[in-house]
């Protein structure tokens, strides 16, 4: 979670706060693109499976949430003329691969995983609106908004069994621990 010391305010410093909010919006943006990949692959497991139509549809409604919120960023890169984070095929890879992995442990699994991800990013952006309420109003409106979307997928994980998956807690410590380390790393690389 961002704290008040990660954002320099020091108007002694050049643009520090244009590139720490910079750093924001590239960890955003791999956040969402990260997002993006795990509920495709859950999907290409759970389109693959018979009887799993309604939760690979129910996943779908979710990563078209996650879509918006990455084109807003994309968008929001290049008005800005942030780069992306260098490590995206590296999210890519992995985000698909986390999805892919937790759908084949189960319905539960797959939605223990969203849950645990959507804690993570709900929090970071939590912490991100306070922030950029005194230093960028708009961009602190937008974090918001997509902090409740996030808050949604993860009560409807929770209403799907996520709390009920074998090693629940196991799962989610793995899954927030690399999300934390993901945050940390597309800051700055």
């Amino acid at each position: 979670m961002i704290s008040t010391a990660d954002f320099p305010l020091d108007r002694k410093r050049p643009g520090a706060r244009d590139r720490r909010i910079g750093e924001m919006l590239r960890v955003d943006h791999a956040g969402e693109h990260g997002a993006v990949k795990i509920y495709s692959g859950q999907r290409a497991v759970f389109d693959a499976l018979p009887g799993k139509a309604a939760i690979a549809e129910k996943l779908r409604e979710m990563e078209d949430g996650e879509v918006e919120h990455l084109n807003t960023f994309n968008r929001l890169l290049a008005e800005r003329g942030v780069r992306p984070t260098l490590l995206s095929p590296i999210w890519s890879v992995a985000g698909f691969g986390l999805g892919a992995a937790t759908a084949l442990m189960g319905v539960k699994a797959a939605m223990a995983c969203t849950a645990a991800v959507e804690e993570v990013i709900e929090k970071h952006y939590a912490g991100q609106a306070e922030l950029l309420d005194e230093a960028d109003p708009s961009l602190a409106q937008t974090v918001r908004a997509f902090r409740e979307d996030e808050l949604a997928h993860k009560a409807t994980a929770e209403a799907h069994g996520a709390l009920e998956a074998p090693g629940y807690g196991v799962l989610k410590a793995a899954i927030q621990a690399g999300c934390r380390l993901a945050i940390r790393l597309a800051e700055k690389v």
